[in-house]
């Protein structure tokens, strides 16, 4: 008999939700009388103590609707638990959020594994995840590490400066205007090479590589050129074979601009650039000021006309 009551257990355990198995695991207890829970427990695996509230739930007559849990069951919200909790996480990252020329998006340099480590420390019962979901409405996003530690001396109007960024990116974006960030990121090799990460595939079936990761003198590399367009919290990058010159920095704001940016901008009349002031786009590079701008020299004398590039217009 127990062989064909374990049988039917089996079959029935996988189709129901929570609140049906109790209920039924209760039913086939009480039929089986005498010693029905402990039988019941051992062929499903459930506590006694589960048995014994589907039987209870049973010979109730109060319908209790679609809830699979009496109501007020589970533990409470963290927030109603912890109401000062959102201002002691801003608390903790305040001291590492650095001024950037990508503001108002604000980013944190603590994980939230770091930030839960704290608030432990500080008897505050929370989750890494819980943590992340209360950073994101506040405005963060967690980054990557950033070279951001200053080596000498500090200068002294580097947050006014920033401020400076940051205040005018605003006004930008509070009048609909494109506000984007410029980058270089790492050069790659072109073709079936290693990289970092991992993908499903069938076991003991990896996909295979080059054994070398030497550059093929037929592919080359590529340097990725990254867009990033601050309103709109999107990205775009433009792949370049030459290194990271200032020509590959206005032709890939150029090709953003004719692929994306007059289309989600069609009535702006001006763009503002934030970089980093270093290598292809540095602050004494005059060729990216030549190309941004667009200037040509005048073929005649006496001329003060100024040509644009084919982006601005």
């Amino acid at each position: 008999m127990h062989e064909e009551l374990e049988r039917k257990i089996n079959q029935m355990m996988p189709l129901l939700n929570e609140k049906q198995l109790r209920r039924y695991l209760g039913s086939e207890a009480e039929a089986l009388g005498f010693g029905g829970i402990a039988i019941i427990s051992r062929i499903s695996g459930k506590s006694r103590n589960t048995i014994i509230a589907g039987m209870k739930e049973n010979n109730v007559t109060e319908e209790s609707g679609d809830r699979i849990r009496r109501s007020g069951g589970g533990r409470k919200p963290v927030k109603e638990k912890y109401p000062e909790i959102t201002g002691e996480i801003e608390n903790i990252v305040r001291g590492v959020t650095f001024g950037n020329p990508e503001k108002p998006l604000t980013y944190t340099t603590k994980s939230t594994r770091k930030i839960k480590q704290i608030l432990n420390e500080k008897e505050y019962e929370i989750g890494h995840n819980v943590v992340g979901d209360i950073l994101e409405e506040l405005g963060y996003s967690l980054q990557l590490n950033q070279k951001m530690l200053q080596v000498g001396e500090k200068h002294p109007d580097r947050n006014s400066q920033f401020e400076f960024i940051n205040g005018k990116a605003k006004k930008f974006l509070k009048a609909g205007d494109p506000v984007i960030s410029i980058d270089a990121k790492k050069k790659e090799l072109v073709g079936n090479f290693k990289n970092n990460g991992k993908i499903y595939n069938k076991n003991k079936n990896p996909t295979k590589v080059w054994d070398h990761d030497f550059p093929l003198k037929e592919l080359g590399k590529v340097t990725p050129y990254g867009v990033y367009d601050i309103n709109k919290n999107e990205g775009f990058v433009n792949l370049g074979i030459s290194k990271d010159t200032a020509e590959l920095a206005v032709e890939s704001i150029s090709r953003w601009w004719l692929t994306v940016g007059k289309n989600t901008y069609p009535k702006s009349l001006r763009l503002y650039i934030n970089c980093d002031a270093g290598g292809s786009n540095g602050y004494r590079n005059r060729l990216f000021k030549l190309h941004i701008a667009g200037i040509r020299k005048p073929k005649q004398s006496g001329s003060s006309r100024i040509t644009f590039p084919a982006w601005h217009k």
